[in-house]
Formats: structure tokens, sequence, C-alpha cells
């Protein structure tokens, strides 16, 4: 267990968290961000900051752009808030969040991670063709019951549990035809609600296996330290500080189901008692109330939130 006065996390979110706009009031406000936004824009070689900030909505909703503008977004809120609080105990970010969590862990630096995650997005979209991957959200029905959802649906093809996002929501992800058919047999056997996803490629299931396979060449390539604070990694619920560790839980985060809830709970059990969503949006805020109502959480996406965060933070007992 950590002490009771520095036990903060820090949580990154994932795809699903942009918007258009998001990260141009920090980027206006603080050097720290603009100069985040500008190195972002240098590593990959193009306007990132102006996507982020002006769209269009349909650009940045294409994965190769998501990725790298939530990151980028991510890493400055995370900067502007970091030189006026004390330093988490803990990272922990959900799917592409997780490479937020590793640069503020210093395992990987931010130019590497901005450019990894640009190819990581290209290479999720290009593994299965449009239409033949879906992904479903299943409400208010135990996991053992949606695997079982999963596995009857199947019939020889893919569909597998892949964001264990918390007690009443999990997602998940396959062929088209048997997501659906775990949709439909996820409602006859009780969950509250089961929708499909607008999305565009079937994530973290075995059909990424062609994504992996070419991000695991760009991972070993990348120059990778120990990391200051331990990160909760999706695919195992295990803290890491290992390089070599956190490059193979990043390969296999890519056909892995992101464990986010049993994320959460670890980390609860080291002692963390709050919980700050660096990044945009407020989908990780929301999934945390759904984990563990009796932990602090709060989320800073742009100085709304970070001057409401930063006053909750000094009132909390050293």
């Amino acid at each position: 267990m950590t002490d009771s006065s520095n036990s903060i996390a820090f949580l990154f979110p994932g795809q699903g968290s942009q918007s258009v706009g998001m990260g141009k009031d920090l980027y206006e406000k603080y050097p720290l961000a603009r100069q985040t936004f500008e190195e972002a824009d240098d590593a990959l070689g193009y306007k990132l900051s102006q996507v982020c900030f002006e769209g269009p909505e349909d650009q940045l909703r294409l994965t190769e752009i998501t990725q790298p503008a939530i990151l980028t977004v991510s890493i400055a809120a995370l900067r502007v808030l970091q030189m006026r609080m004390p330093k988490p105990s803990y990272v922990a970010g959900h799917s592409l969040g997780e490479y937020s969590a590793h640069v503020a862990s210093g395992t990987i630096s931010f130019a590497d991670a901005v450019r990894t995650v640009r190819s990581r997005g290209r290479y999720m979209q290009e593994a299965v063709p449009v239409g033949v991957g879906a992904m479903a959200a299943i409400l208010g029905m135990e996991p053992e019951k949606v695997a079982a959802c999963c596995q009857d649906a199947a019939q020889e093809e893919v569909c597998e549990p892949a964001n264990i996002n918390s007690p009443e929501q999990i997602v998940i992800s396959g062929n088209t035809a048997a997501v659906e058919r775990a949709v439909k047999l996820a409602e006859e056997r009780g969950a509250k609600k089961a929708k499909l996803l607008p999305v565009s490629a079937p994530f973290h299931c075995s059909l990424m296996k062609p994504a992996q396979d070419r991000l695991e060449t760009d991972l070993n390539q990348l120059k990778m330290n120990k990391g200051a604070y331990p990160v909760a990694c999706n695919v195992d619920a295990q803290l890491i500080t290992d390089p070599l560790h956190a490059r193979d839980a990043l390969v296999r985060q890519v056909t892995g189901s992101v464990k986010w809830d049993q994320c959460i709970r670890l980390l609860a059990v080291q002692g963390v008692q709050t919980f700050v969503e660096v990044g945009p949006g407020k989908v990780l805020w929301g999934l945390m109330r759904q984990i563990d109502r009796s932990k602090t959480a709060m989320n800073v996406s742009d100085e709304t939130t970070l001057l409401k965060t930063l006053e909750s933070i000094s009132k909390i007992p050293a």
C-alpha cells in the first residue's frame, strides 16, 4: 500500500474521447501546452493542432489522426497540470491512453509516442476491411455471461470481449455477423441494453493480429526506459515499470481485451484515493463512477476543469 498522502493516479482516455476544439483553450493560455502541440506537429510533419482545434470532424475521426490527437491533448493537459500539483503514484490509460501513461511515466518519449500511435491507428484501420468487423456495447450483464454470449454467437467467426470497462459496461468485438448475433443473444439473456457502436474497425480482438504484428516491429525499434511511475497495463491488469514488459504489453494490447475495471480496482488496492482523468472528454470519469463511487474522481481537459481539479486537490489532507 502507498501512503495516503500521495495516493493519486492519473488516467488517460482512449479513442472516442475526441471532439473538435479539444486542447485549444490550453494551447492559447499555457506556453507548455502550445509547445506540446508544436512538438506533435513537428513529429508528424503536418498541423495536427489545426485538426484538433478546427476539424473537420470526419478528419478528426480517422483512426490514424484520432490517436495522435488524443495523445497530444492528453500530454498538453498533463504538462500544465504537473507543474501545479503533487506527483501521481500511478498512471493508467484506456487502450490508446496507455501510450499517454507511458509518456507520463517516461517510458516512451512524446515524439516517439505520437509517431507510433499514428502508425498504430493506420495498422488497425488496415487490418480489417470496412464492414467486415464490428463492435457492440453490452450494458448490465456479468462478464461471464457476456463471454458466454460471445462464445455461442461466434459460430467459427470471431466474437470476443474487447473492453471490460466497468461492472455495467462491456464492449465486444469481432466479425460483424457474429457481433450482431451476440447482441441478440445478450438481449434475450437479460442484458439491460445491447447496441452496435459506430466504430471503423473491430478493435481489441484476434482480427487485429495483422496490426499487432506490424506494430510489434515498430515498438521493437523504439528506445524505451524504466518508468518513473508504475503503469497499470490494460492486457494483464498489472503494474509495470520495466521497459521490456511495457513493450510486450503494448504489443499484446492490440488483440487483447482492455481490462479497465480490473486496472482501477488494482489501483484502489494500492491505496489510490484520487483518480484524475487527464485529456479530452469525461469517459473514464464516468466509468469510475460505475466502478467505485467511494473514490474521488476528477478530470482535466481545459482551463476550467484544470482550475477546479487543482482547487479540489489542494483541499486533500497531506
